[in-house]
């Protein structure tokens, strides 16, 4: 910065500095201690494998990081790539299209509701195969893909701690997969990461399912999908993100 200093003047046979000296003198003091703006440091883009990307949580997620990432998508029936996470052999080889990734999330599971009195232990099933061992599928395939520093994101529930009429099996099934990423957070090789999302029931499903959930306070699916972003750009290991 440039400051003016030869501002002599002649009053009166004298030779006097005018106060802009002063003035500038001030203005150098105030660009010195003014802060000056700190470059951020910048995470480069990650390559994230989004399993239920079609579902109500999934594209908020998706919508969330997609803005800074490259986000590839994998479903039963939609996405970039098809997959049943039932099947362990179908995962590794949704593993073997996709290359190397630096994230895995999965928002998908099914369940099955229903009266304790009725229920079956192929109805209890469904839960264990599908949403419980599709997710611990994705971690045990996905350990030896995945890139150094890597993490995986799953999906559980509110009902794992706070159970509802009818909901057994998901309170199962979620407490389960909360279980299972505490333990396997401890054991993960080469940095990996792994975290659990558990949100309540969300605003955009109460027309369906407010009437199960009496008493809660709904998110919206917008809300939720923060917590997945803390996971995959975060540090954390084996926690589990409630979103209520």
């Amino acid at each position: 910065m440039l400051v003016q200093l030869d501002c002599i003047h002649e009053v009166n046979n004298e030779f006097i500095y005018r106060p802009i000296i002063a003035e500038a003198v001030q203005r150098m003091m105030d660009f010195v201690n003014k802060p000056q703006p700190v470059a951020l440091h910048t995470e480069p883009s990650m390559k994230i494998l989004l399993i239920g990307a079609s579902g109500t949580i999934g594209r908020a997620v998706h919508t969330e990081l997609a803005a800074r990432h490259d986000v590839i998508t994998a479903g039963r029936s939609s996405g970039d790539y098809r997959v049943d996470l039932t099947d362990l052999a179908s995962v590794e080889a949704l593993f073997a299209a996709t290359g190397p990734l630096d994230a895995v999330i999965a928002t998908t599971g099914s369940l099955h509701f229903g009266p304790l009195a009725d229920f079956t232990p192929a109805q209890y099933a469904i839960g264990l195969n599908d949403k419980l061992m599709g997710q611990v599928n994705l971690v045990l395939a996905g350990q030896k893909v995945l890139n150094d520093g890597g993490s995986f994101t799953l999906t559980s529930g509110i009902l794992s701690h706070d159970p509802i009429r009818y909901g057994s099996s998901a309170s199962m099934v979620n407490a389960a997969i909360d279980g299972f990423v505490r333990g396997a957070a401890i054991e993960l090789p080469r940095g990996l990461r792994i975290n659990v999302v558990s949100p309540t029931v969300l605003s955009e499903s109460l027309p369906s399912y407010g009437p199960y959930f009496r008493g809660f306070e709904s998110v919206p699916a917008a809300r939720v999908a923060l917590a997945y972003s803390k996971s995959v750009e975060g540090a954390q290991t084996g926690q589990v993100y409630l979103v209520d």
